[in-house]
Parts: structure tokens; C-alpha cells; sequence
């Protein structure tokens, strides 16, 4: 049975590790400079969608966190207690429940309270999708540039062989063309990711959204049947 030995397995790993190295830099070096102006784009397409997944996620945690502290106070009528520990949080569904609950001291209709609430709502959406929209427009960016890129290396391409030894004329043809295909080839390598990214964060926003709508129903909810029983008479003694 052949010995396996760690020298070896090391080093092919490192060679292997290498030749990736050498592949993706000749890969930019040969795409021109749109390659790393796609680069660019990527970058930062990234980093938006890493603060935004980290923002989104902890704006859920903490909206489900004080959901599950206030519901059971909102449910026993309790709305004195839920208002102060409503005001003491700084998640978004806190802040709509402060909204509602300090309408609800006045308000005569369910409607007003329902108008602030839907207030605080449209003060906090902003939020949650700001900087979203510039994962799609990054992704067309790229795909512009790699378009531009490979039109630019065509141009300069058939114009270097313009002037070529007919013999070499299909080689460096065919050498131009591969070469000038690879900014299309990597516009499109950042356009994808980031449009996926893009379409995930969107749908947690709108889960995030769909919840604190869900939570100002049911709020509405048990304040109307809180409301319904202190109007109720109380039953009259038999005689």
C-alpha cells in the first residue's frame, strides 16, 4: 500500500494554490483596464449587500425579540406597561407600537390610531431599503462596462491586424477576440452575484415589512376588544 507523504500533499496544495493565483491575474491583466474598473463595481456592490444582510438580520432579531416581551402585555391590557417598556427599545416595531399607544390615549376612532401607526411604518421603510437598489444598478454596471471593455478590445484588435502578416492575421484574430471577450466574461461574473444578492435582500425587507404590518393588526385587535370590554355594561343584580 503506497505511504502517504505530507511533504508531497503539501506541496502540491501550494502548487495548486499558486497556479490559481497566476490563472486569475493573468485573467485581469489580459481583460485590459475595465477589469478592474468591474473590480471596483463589485467591491462596493458587495460591501453594500454585507451591511445591509447584517442590518436587515439584526433588525429582525430585535423586532421579534420585543414582539415577544410586549404581545403578552398588549394581550392582558396592559397598555401602560407596554408603552414604557416600548419607549425604552430601539427596534423598529417598538417604535410603531409607541405610535399607536400614544394615540390611543386621545384618539376616539380606530382610525386615528391605525393612521399613526401606518406613520411610523412609512418612517422606518426608508430604512430598510436604503442602499438596496444600488445591488441592481451595480449588476447593470458591470455588464455595461464588460460589454464596453470587449467592444474596445474588438476595435483595437482588428485594427492591429489590419496591419499584420497575412499568415498571423487568424492567430492574433483569434488571440484578440478571447482576449477582449474576457471583460464581457467578468462583467458578467459580478452582475450575477450582486442581482441575487439584490433579490434576496429585497424579500427579507419584505418579510420585515409584512411582520410589523401583521403586528399593528393584531394590536389593533386586542386594543378593540380591550375597548369592548370596558364599554360592556356590567350585568344587572337579580332582585
Amino acid at each position: 500500500m503506497p505511504s502517504l507523504d505530507p511533504n508531497t500533499t503539501s506541496t502540491t496544495t501550494n502548487a495548486g494554490g499558486m497556479d490559481f493565483y497566476t490563472t486569475v491575474v493573468s485573467f485581469l491583466q489580459d481583460g485590459g483596464p475595465f477589469m478592474y474598473i468591474i473590480l471596483v463595481v463589485f467591491g462596493f456592490g458587495m460591501a453594500i449587500a454585507i451591511e445591509r444582510f447584517i442590518y436587515l438580520k439584526t433588525t429582525k432579531a430585535k423586532n421579534q425579540m420585543m414582539w415577544k416581551k410586549l404581545f403578552p402585555m398588549l394581550s392582558q391590557g396592559q397598555f401602560k406597561q407596554a408603552m414604557e417598556t416600548a419607549k425604552t427599545s430601539k427596534s423598529a416595531i417598538a417604535r410603531i407600537l409607541v405610535y399607536g399607544l400614544q394615540r390611543s390615549t386621545f384618539a376616539k376612532r380606530h382610525d386615528e390610531i391605525e393612521m399613526a401607526m401606518e406613520e411610523g411604518l412609512m418612517e422606518i421603510i426608508p430604512r430598510l431599503e436604503r442602499r438596496t437598489q444600488y445591488l441592481a444598478t451595480f449588476a447593470n454596471i458591470a455588464t455595461l462596462l464588460g460589454l464596453l471593455g470587449t467592444i474596445l478590445g474588438l476595435i483595437s484588435a482588428f485594427t492591429a491586424v489590419a496591419s499584420a502578416d497575412p499568415a498571423e492575421k487568424a492567430n492574433l484574430l483569434s488571440q484578440s477576440i478571447s482576449i477582449a471577450m474576457n471583460t464581457t466574461a467578468f462583467g458578467l461574473m459580478a452582475a450575477i452575484p450582486l442581482l441575487l444578492l439584490f433579490t434576496y435582500l429585497q424579500s427579507q425587507t419584505t418579510d420585515i415589512i409584512d411582520s410589523m404590518e401583521m403586528a399593528t393588526v393584531k394590536f389593533l385587535n386586542v386594543f378593540r376588544q380591550a375597548q369592548s370590554k370596558q364599554e360592556k355594561p356590567a350585568p344587572k343584580p337579580k332582585q
